[in-house]
């Protein structure tokens, strides 16, 4: 890969954290199957680092079958079982669990606000937030508290805030990035 100014979490030495920072993260995300991908793959990162996430990305896509929300909301116990001996994703209980309610609660937002893209984007009317590098912020508060409201699981302020920047509704490239100008 060509020499670029990068932000300067990303391990120079690990592609797909590259390609990752290069073609996604901070790009702003509104197709709403991206939107429920990222949520989910959000969710299972919580405690664990990133890389290991995108590591298992494509096994999180198969297992997940693409991330399809529809097919996500119908798993059965059966499914969650398969999961759980899938050894390519994380095979956290809760987590393959919180997946499945918050597809379902994902649809019902749909629903109400035609879409995904409509309810999150809403919260900042359609305006990229340029920010510091936080854990955190008031708007991550304000979406984990609706989301969980909702019945959302495994969507605190910090993962959302991690959201956020993940699907550019939060712009942290750092300013010697050559992602800076999105």
């Amino acid at each position: 890969m060509e020499k670029k100014n990068r932000c300067s979490w990303v391990n120079p030495n690990e592609d797909v954290y590259i390609r990752y920072h290069d073609e996604e993260w901070g790009i702003p995300t509104h197709d709403d199957r991206e939107l429920f991908e990222m949520l989910v793959l959000e969710s299972f990162q919580a405690g664990l680092s990133w890389i290991t996430i995108l590591k298992k990305r494509e096994n999180f896509k198969e297992a997940f079958d693409d991330f399809d929300v529809e097919k996500v909301a119908g798993y059965g116990d059966a499914k969650v079982e398969e999961l759980r001996s899938n050894e390519g994703i994380i095979r956290h209980k809760g987590k393959i669990t919180s997946a499945i309610n918050n597809a379902k609660v994902f649809i019902e937002i749909q629903n109400e606000f035609t879409s995904f893209d409509n309810y999150i984007w809403g919260f900042t009317n359609g305006e990229i937030i340029k920010s510091e590098f936080l854990t955190e912020s008031n708007l991550s508060r304000e979406i984990s508290k609706d989301l969980k409201k909702r019945g959302m699981k495994f969507v605190g302020p910090t993962i959302i805030y991690s959201y956020l920047e993940s699907i550019g509704v939060i712009n942290n490239h750092e300013s010697d990035c050559f992602r800076f100008h999105i």
